[in-house]
């Protein structure tokens, strides 16, 4: 099943034990921002702070396993293009818009806002919502502790690939930031691809993509 994601909109399906999920940055420098969720218990879901520890870094890339709350796998990175992808940078939401960018971002679409909508098609809720995973951003630390939102490295149609080690329900904001780098100040649409067998329709405002 392949779907492309316009850019700003939002992006859900549950993948199955052993599927896989390919995350396509169509035209490049798109940041993906992206949680999962054990899709019988959404109690258990990606933890930032678990991840890291389990890898003893900061940035994700093939062979990283995205850790659950409980310190147990969710998906894992088997195949990555890029080479680097950000782990604290969080969401784009309208509160954090304002206190960066100025009052006058307030009325624009954000990362918080596509994460609500999608999520409460599961009886998701803002206390739900937790640091994210963002494909493709480019968040450089420095040996000081600080970092920032540089233009990306990513590139038109490098992909990632993550395997499901359990049932688990991913949501995804195709991010609509315009105030900084991470999208190019310009945000596009990415494909999303589930292999394997009996996967569920992913919902939200993509649509199907013409076979290959």
């Amino acid at each position: 099943m392949k779907t492309v994601v316009p850019a700003r909109a939002a992006w859900s399906s549950v993948i199955r034990t052993g599927e896989t999920l390919t995350i396509t940055d169509l035209y490049g420098n798109q940041a993906v921002d992206f949680l999962v969720y054990d899709a019988h218990d959404t109690s258990v879901r990606y933890s930032a702070p678990d991840t890291i520890h389990a890898q003893g870094n900061v940035f994700l890339t093939t062979g990283s396993v995205l850790m659950s709350n409980e310190h147990t796998p969710l998906m894992t990175v088997v195949a990555d293009d890029v080479g680097r992808h950000d782990t604290v940078g969080g969401a784009c939401s309208k509160e954090s818009n304002t206190l960066r960018y100025g009052h006058h971002t307030w009325s624009q679409h954000a990362c918080v806002d596509n994460f609500l909508a999608e999520g409460a098609k599961y009886g998701l809720g803002k206390r739900d919502l937790v640091s994210n995973v963002n494909w493709y951003m480019n968040v450089p630390v420095e040996k000081d502790g600080t970092l920032g939102i540089v233009d990306g490295i990513s590139a038109p149609g490098l992909a990632l690939t993550l395997r499901a080690e359990r049932d688990v329900l991913v949501l995804v904001s195709n991010c609509p930031q315009i105030n900084n780098p991470c999208n190019g100040f310009d945000p596009t649409a990415v494909e999303m691809t589930v292999t394997g067998t009996d996967t569920e329709t992913g919902t939200g405002a993509g649509t199907e993509a013409d076979p290959a």
